[in-house]
């Protein structure tokens, strides 16, 4: 075969008449423009869910403390010295003396009466504790003192809501905070109804409205200056103040 009819096939072509000559495939360029916009498609979906991934682990670092189990560090914070150590366990004795001399009409009331002891107990065990052991027995502490918060707040009132029963014994080794919280509100919106019905509860009523104001401050001072002194012990006392005024409920 002659170099002359080897054209290539576009020169071969030319001339004829309705026929035009394409040097590149359109179904070629057509795939080839598909392929880069679906890659384009892919690449901003992938980079839409890593924001919005981005955006939900942001959200939820944000999320309230009460929502975040309890990070219990090994540090003498509230115990800088032997003198403060003592304070704080002195200060922790009210709350077994008010567990002895709690009533305990029904079986119920005579399990928040044993939880009442066992708050002093831990926190002494607490205070008097150094090394790695610190860190369990400052979460004994806090999942001690929701316990006595839930034991009360089932003294009060027999039938609670299951569903938040079951969500209390989960969270109560996970987050004793929060379970503190919610039951402790339980427990002041029963006191202000009781103290409304019955005059008798009114002055135990105030003093603990103002107990625990004081020991709220207290709470937040304690952990916004962990290095003054006896900030604890005074919260100690102001949390028992509140709890001696709950016993009236339940006599």
């Amino acid at each position: 075969m002659s170099p002359q009819n080897t054209q290539s096939p576009s020169r071969a072509l030319e001339g004829v008449h309705g026929v035009q000559v394409a040097l590149h495939s359109p179904f070629a360029l057509t795939e080839t423009n598909q392929r880069r916009d679906f890659q384009s498609s892919t690449c901003e979906t992938s980079a839409n869910g890593a924001n919005l991934q981005l955006s939900f682990q942001w959200v939820w670092q944000q999320r309230p403390a009460c929502l975040k189990p309890i990070h219990c560090k090994l540090d003498s914070h509230g115990d800088q010295t032997l003198v403060e150590t003592a304070a704080n366990v002195l200060t922790s004795l009210p709350f077994i003396a008010l567990g002895l001399n709690a009533p305990r009409k029904s079986l119920n009331s005579k399990i928040y009466a044993n939880s009442l002891i066992g708050v002093g107990v831990a926190s002494s065990m607490y205070h008097c504790s150094r090394g790695k052991i610190r860190k369990f027995l400052r979460w004994v502490d806090y999942t001690m003192i929701a316990t006595a918060t839930v034991c009360l707040s089932r003294a009060l009132r027999n039938e609670n809501p299951r569903l938040l029963m079951a969500a209390t014994a989960v969270c109560l080794p996970v987050n004793p905070l929060m379970v503190s919280v919610i039951h402790t509100g339980m427990m002041e919106v029963a006191f202000a109804k009781r103290a409304l019905k019955d005059p008798d509860l009114r002055m135990a009523h105030n003093v603990h409205k103002m107990s625990s104001l004081v020991g709220g401050m207290l709470f937040i001072a304690d952990d916004l200056f962990p290095k003054t002194p006896f900030i604890h012990a005074a919260w100690h006392l102001a949390a028992a103040v509140g709890v001696g005024t709950c016993n009236k409920l339940l006599e």
